[in-house]
């Protein structure tokens, strides 16, 4: 079936659909990572994001199991790939990518010529656009409201470790991908998921904390990735406050960098395009190393707050990459060092935090 993506500056792009024939629209964005699109779809940071993959061939192993998801369902908007092939060949597939985003009700577009438009969004900038099967639609911001609310936990969950003696960390949950989980889960220690907006620090909400953890403190606080602009989430930054206050180690992740920053009366700014990729270069500030991390975020630290100083800096665009405090153990990364998709190049993030909690 033939239809269409429209995006607001009045361009159209036709392709061939083999998704949901739904009619959807968001923010067009694109990722050039040449794997792990079972990761990115399921990834939280995407949500209300209309997908362009950028490398060929999309399809090509199937859909894993879902415990291999970094969430518990699809979370863009839509996906458009240049050539979708729907014979994959992988020994943990499972399905068909199209059967897995019908059942999902998810539209899956082939436009043949997505460098074009790559290009046309590089260019102009990242902008709103729909897939249109029948009716129209309006155009819809998805940086205009709040969408962590939308993908974070509802509930407290607590993840023991095996070892008596183990720190427990605190996850504020505003999309956590699964893999910060098992990263955490490998190092032997305790973890303890909270909604976005659960004040750790309000006293009413001490009792069911504690029946979690029974009487053991929280060694930590970390801050997830997660959708949309940090500026919207409010609730989650006064909780940050706190936990700065209080000089409670925190470890900020892509939109938990952002949040912490602006926890610490710094800035963020939007990026013309985002940095979506596998293969984003960052040169550690003071020494001659650069890693290559995953990345996939709209927005960017811009004013660095006081007492902070630069962690890491992208090597292309120079924009912020973490920052890091000079004498407190406050530190965060606009990264994602558990990778999935993409290098474990930055892993070691999670041991210095956590050396950071028992020093």
């Amino acid at each position: 079936m033939m239809t269409k993506l429209y995006l607001k500056d009045g361009s159209m792009w036709e392709g061939t659909s083999y998704g949901a024939n739904t009619n959807v629209s968001g923010e067009v964005v694109f990722a050039t990572g040449m794997m792990g699109y079972p990761e990115s779809l399921t990834d939280p940071s995407f949500k209300g994001q209309i997908l362009v993959l950028t490398y060929p061939l999309i399809g090509n192993y199937g859909v894993p199991d879902r415990s291999l998801w970094e969430s518990d369902k699809v979370m863009i908007s839509g996906l458009i790939v240049s050539e979708y092939i729907d014979t994959p060949s992988h020994f943990q597939s499972k399905k068909t990518l199209a059967a897995w985003l019908k059942d999902e009700k998810i539209p899956l577009l082939q436009i043949k010529d997505t460098r074009r438009l790559t290009q046309h969004i590089r260019d102009k900038g990242s902008m709103l656009g729909k897939i249109i099967f029948n009716n129209d639609i309006h155009y819809y911001n998805p940086n205009t409201e709040n969408l962590v609310a939308q993908v974070s936990t509802p509930t407290i969950r607590y993840y023991p470790s095996v070892q008596k003696k183990a720190k427990t960390i605190v996850i504020i949950d505003c999309g956590t991908k699964n893999n910060i989980l098992r990263s955490l889960s490998r190092r032997n220690v305790s973890v303890l998921v909270i909604p976005w907006n659960f004040d750790i620090f309000k006293f009413s909400n001490q009792d069911e904390i504690k029946s979690h953890l029974g009487r053991k403190e929280i060694d930590g606080v970390l801050i997830s990735n997660g959708p949309g602009d940090p500026t919207y989430v409010t609730e989650t930054t006064a909780i940050i406050q706190r936990a700065l206050e209080n000089k409670i180690p925190t470890l900020g992740i892509c939109l938990g960098h952002q949040l912490l920053t602006l926890a610490a009366k710094g800035s963020t700014v939007k990026l013309r395009y985002g940095h979506r990729s596998q293969n984003q270069p960052c040169l550690l500030v003071g020494s001659p190393r650069c890693y290559i991390t995953t990345q996939n975020h709209g927005f960017a630290v811009d004013e660095i707050p006081a007492g902070f100083k630069k962690w890491f800096v992208n090597a292309n665009d120079q924009s912020n990459e973490g920052i890091i405090h000079e004498t407190l153990p406050f530190m965060s990364v606009q990264f994602h060092p558990e990778a999935t998709p993409g290098p474990f190049d930055t892993e070691w993030v999670f041991d210095y935090f956590l050396k950071k909690i028992t020093s």
